[in-house]
């Protein structure tokens, strides 16, 4: 079989989609958070905002997965996946001084960079050809 550019997109996006569908576990409470993310969650207000934010996680993931297979829908899942992986490491890198679990974080969405650049690449040279 051999590996289209096609296919090259379609991984990336599995790829990226996979990763944002983990943290949903997050929206099951703080105990699942706090492994997630190795810290512990003071409060409600906390709680209530990482949870929404393991939801939209869970969209971003669903939405990804679902643009592998539609070739129309991939460059704006690519889009939205490098606008949420940048963002995160660009925030990541100002902060710093981040824990061991946001280190993994960290290192997954460098990966998950790659995947999509990769993939945005492999379409690009689809749409040029």
């Amino acid at each position: 079989m051999t590996f289209s550019l096609s296919h090259v997109v379609s991984a990336g996006l599995l790829v990226a989609g996979l990763v944002h569908l983990a943290p949903v576990a997050g929206c099951l409470g703080q105990a699942q958070l706090a492994a997630l993310y190795g810290i512990s969650i003071d409060g409600p207000n906390a709680e209530i905002l990482l949870r929404h934010r393991a939801v939209l996680f869970g969209l971003s993931g669903a939405f990804m997965l679902w643009a592998a297979a539609k070739s129309e829908l991939q460059w704006l899942a690519l889009s939205a996946g490098l606008v949420s992986v940048i963002s995160f490491l660009a925030i990541a890198m100002m902060v710093g001084a981040y824990n061991a679990a946001i280190g993994r974080v960290v290192m997954v969405d460098g990966v998950v960079l790659l995947a999509l650049v990769i993939a945005s690449l492999a379409k690009y040279r689809l749409h040029a050809a």
